[in-house]
This record gives C-alpha cells, sequence and structure tokens, in this order.
C-alpha cells in the first residue's frame, strides 16, 4: 500500500525520525492487528488460552492480551457475548494496564468510551472501590455503559458531564485518573486512513487546546499521593512530552513518575516501547531528562499502533500548599441520597434475591423509577450529573413482578443462582438463544428465571414455563 500523507504530516515526522521515517512508512505495508483482551473479573488469561477456540498469540506487553489470526470474527462468539474479551487494538491496551490499580481504589476514567480502558481498570479493582466512567459525549456513553455491562462489573458508576462540572463536585476524591485525552489521533492513521482527513481539518492545536481543558480538571480530582495517566494516540510533540512538560510547568504539585516502573519491566520485557523525547519539545535551555520516564510505541517497533503515555503522581498538600491549584477537599457526603427513604421491595423480588448467592448488601439497594440497583460501597452524592448508570442493575419491580437484568446476568457467576442452563459453546442452540429466539431445554429444570450459560460463564435470562424457555436475552445486544 502506497500511503499518501498530509505534507506538512509528512515534513514534521521525516525531522522527527530521521533514518527510521522509512521503516514507518514500510510498516503501512502490513495489516492493522487485531488484539483481544481477556476479563480477568470472569476467568484468568492462562484458563482462557486453555478453552480459546482461536489460535491465540501473546501481547508480549500485555499480561491478558493475544493477537488473534486474521480473517476471524471473534465478535461474532457466544465467548464475546458472555464478556470473556474484549476486543481492542494491541497498543490501545497499554494505558490502563500501566495504571496501578489496586482493589479498593476510587478510579476515575474521564475520557472513557467507548470502554475498551474502563473495563481493565474495573477488572484491576476485582469488584472492591468504586470506578467511574465518564464521557462527555451520552451517545458514546451508551456505548461505554453496554461494555460496562457486558464485562460483569459491579462497582462502576456511568455518568456524561463535562470535566468542569465533575470537578466542582469530585475535588480530590480519587486515587487514580485516566485521562485517554482526545487527539489528533496519527498513532491510528494504518488503522484507520479516513482519520487523516481530520487530522488535515483540525491539525494538533485544536486538540492541544482541548487537552489543557481537560487535564487541570483532572488533576483537581486528585487525591494527594494519587496517580493520573495521561495517554495519546498521536506522535505529536505537542500533545504528548508538551503537554506532559505543561503539566510540570503548571502544577506544582505533580511530579513525572516512571510510566514503565522498573519492578514492572521483567514482566513488560519489550524493547519496543521506548522512552519519551525531551529534545522534541525544547524551548529555552536543554531539553528536560525527566521526560524520558514517559513512553511511546512506534508501529514500525512493536505489532502494534502508536501510543503515549506519562505517569503523574500529586505530591502530599505540604510540599505545595494547600492552595495550589488541585488541592479540592475530599467530599464529606459519601453516599448516594436516598430521596425515597426507605426502600420496599416486593415480595417477588425479595424472593428472587434470596436466591442468590453472590455477595449482596442488602444496605446498599435503591429504588429508582421501579429499577432496583447496587451501589459501590462509599458512592458519593450523584444529584445533579447525568447518570446512566448507579452501580449493577439488579432488575425492575413491575406490578409486583421482578424481571432480573441483563447486567445482573452477566455480573454472576455460574452457581451463584440455583437454576441454570448451560449449553457447550458449539451447541446451534446458543445461536438462537443469542437471536432472542425461545428455546426447548434438554434437561429438566424447574419453572421460573433461568440463567443461561456457555459452558460455565452466563450469557442471560430466560423464564422457563410448560417446557419452554421464553428468551429474556436483552433485545438491544441481539446478534445480527
Amino acid at each position: 500500500m502506497q500511503v499518501q500523507f498530509p505534507a506538512e504530516y509528512e515534513k514534521r515526522m521525516r525531522a522527527q525520525l530521521g533514518q527510521e521515517y522509512e521503516d514507518y512508512v514500510c510498516c503501512f505495508k502490513d495489516p492493522s492487528l487485531g488484539g483481544m483482551r481477556v476479563n480477568t473479573l470472569k476467568l484468568s488469561a492462562d484458563l482462557f488460552a486453555q478453552i480459546s477456540p482461536y489460535p491465540l498469540t501473546r501481547i508480549p506487553w500485555i499480561k491478558n492480551g493475544y493477537f488473534y489470526p486474521e480473517g476471524l470474527s471473534p465478535a461474532k462468539h457466544p465467548f464475546y457475548y458472555a464478556g470473556l474479551y474484549y476486543l481492542q487494538e494491541p497498543s490501545a491496551m497499554t494505558p490502563a494496564s500501566l495504571l496501578p490499580v489496586s482493589p479498593g481504589d476510587f478510579v476515575l476514567d474521564l475520557c472513557a468510551a467507548p470502554g475498551g480502558k474502563s473495563t481493565e481498570l474495573a477488572a484491576k479493582l476485582c469488584g472492591s472501590g468504586i470506578l467511574v466512567a465518564n464521557d462527555i459525549s451520552n451517545s458514546r456513553a451508551k456505548a461505554l455503559l453496554k461494555n460496562i455491562e457486558l464485562f460483569g462489573v459491579k462497582n462502576a458508576v456511568v455518568l456524561s458531564e463535562a470535566p468542569g462540572k465533575l470537578s466542582e463536585r469530585f475535588g480530590g476524591f480519587f486515587d487514580k485518573i485516566l485521562v485517554d485525552a482526545p487527539c489528533s489521533g496519527e498513532g491510528m492513521f494504518r488503522k484507520s486512513p479516513t482519520i487523516m482527513k481530520n487530522w488535515e481539518q483540525y491539525g494538533t492545536g485544536y486538540y492541544s487546546s482541548l487537552q489543557k481543558q481537560i487535564l487541570p480538571e483532572a488533576i483537581k480530582m486528585l487525591k494527594p499521593g494519587g496517580k493520573l495517566l495521561y495517554s495519546t494516540c498521536t506522535f505529536s510533540p505537542e500533545e504528548d512530552e508538551g503537554m506532559a512538560a505543561y503539566i510540570l510547568d503548571h502544577f506544582p504539585e505533580m511530579e513525572l513518575l516512571d510510566a514503565l516502573p522498573k519492578e514492572s519491566m521483567a514482566d513488560i520485557s519489550y524493547n519496543g516501547i521506548l522512552p519519551g523525547k525531551p529534545e522534541w519539545v525544547v524551548k529555552d535551555g536543554a531539553p528536560r531528562d525527566e521526560l524520558k520516564r514517559t513512553v511511546r510505541l512506534w508501529p514500525h517497533k512493536i505489532r502494534g499502533e502508536g501510543h503515549f503515555i506519562a505517569l503523574f503522581g500529586k505530591k502530599a498538600e505540604d510540599t505545595y500548599g494547600a492552595e495550589s491549584p488541585g488541592s479540592a477537599k475530599i467530599l464529606d457526603e459519601t453516599r448516594f441520597s436516598r430521596e425515597a427513604g426507605v426502600l420496599k421491595l416486593s415480595d417477588e423480588s425479595r424472593e428472587f434475591l434470596k436466591k442468590l448467592s453472590m455477595p449482596l448488601d442488602r444496605g446498599r439497594i435503591i429504588g429508582r423509577e421501579g429499577r432496583l440497583y447496587l451501589l459501590p460501597e462509599g458512592l458519593p452524592d450523584l444529584s445533579g450529573l447525568r447518570v446512566l448508570r448507579h452501580g449493577l442493575l439488579l432488575g425492575e419491580e413491575k406490578k409486583g413482578r421482578f424481571e432480573p437484568s441483563q447486567a445482573l446476568a452477566m455480573a454472576l457467576k455460574r452457581g451463584e443462582y440455583p437454576e441454570t442452563y448451560s449449553m457447550h459453546q458449539d451447541d446451534p442452540d446458543l445461536v438462537r438463544y443469542l437471536k432472542c429466539e425461545t428455546l426447548e431445554p434438554k434437561e429438566p429444570l424447574a419453572d421460573g428465571y433461568v440463567l443461561v450459560c456457555v459452558g460455565d460463564y452466563p450469557l442471560g435470562w430466560a423464564k422457563l414455563s410448560g417446557g419452554r424457555m421464553k428468551n429474556k436475552y436483552l433485545p438491544g445486544w441481539r446478534m445480527q
């Protein structure tokens, strides 16, 4: 393939890469590689490799990531519908893998849609703590919500708000923040050549201005001692090392950390991930050597597209003064506002929830317009914000009846609901189920709701009556 770059872009890249420029151009002859990242909330990467229907090759720098062969359609397999993996470009897996999230953390993914990075952050939380996944675009936030629910995440809140509005509410609240910022997308030119037209329209200055609006709000929301990971999928020094330098220059409470910590090098032993380039953003004096703590991924160096990553830490308040930017106090209110008062469950709801052996703190169940939610522990007041999901949607009460949700099915493990109907991945009834058709079970089951699984992994609900299973799979998720 003979690639035709915008003239201004070609000129800059020749200057940036020097003798490597021809290698960069040559990589466009190779196809963009597909990757799948295993959902470790449901199973280990090693177990998935054993049951995978496809031949896989490990992505060297991602513990739970695999390349899959060209020409396959893993988004059509029942394992995809069971949320066992997320299809993601290999380099794009890197930012969430390098943000050091621990169970119990309060985590924000500020520019989260469509959810590839959010789902990995949620997996690293292991169900403990809170993930706030936000995207300013309401339509994109709906795609984010689907992926959060498909992955079986119980402790996430999905919002659609501007960063400035969030920072008014969440000052100093989060332990970890990921800002995978809107950018000029140069690192994705091979995967999506149409992005070049967007580059010609907006260039890099438009996006660097946008990044300078987003990052100060993120810094306000970070706790002292917390960590913020900034990433782009572009090669532009203005948006990469230049933005890291901007943070250091304007926010004395922030310090640059090693994006690839030394203790992780044994696990990320891949020489295609290279240090940032301080010499590309020199304005006055010598280059800032600390910018070498950032990392760049180049498509002519690795089996993936282009990315930039910088990891920052927020110093303790006494090192920069309580009035410095970003030192907002922790919220006093740490519970969701329960305007409806004491929650009264219908008898059917109560009986259904009793059947679940999944850990369920009844004190964190709330009702809103007939819907029941399990709130994450320590959830702050969300009133006045555009909320797409308050934690895990358990189901809906309709005239005394209870209908369990698709999200609940995905959050369960086999054995956490007594009536289960499991099919082998090659069973043709699986496709019929995913197309929302009625099934006749091949084994005796009690009447009522049945959790339908592929192997050990839930897909959704059916309701058995008279020997037939009425399909309750979410129509909006139907296999086409």
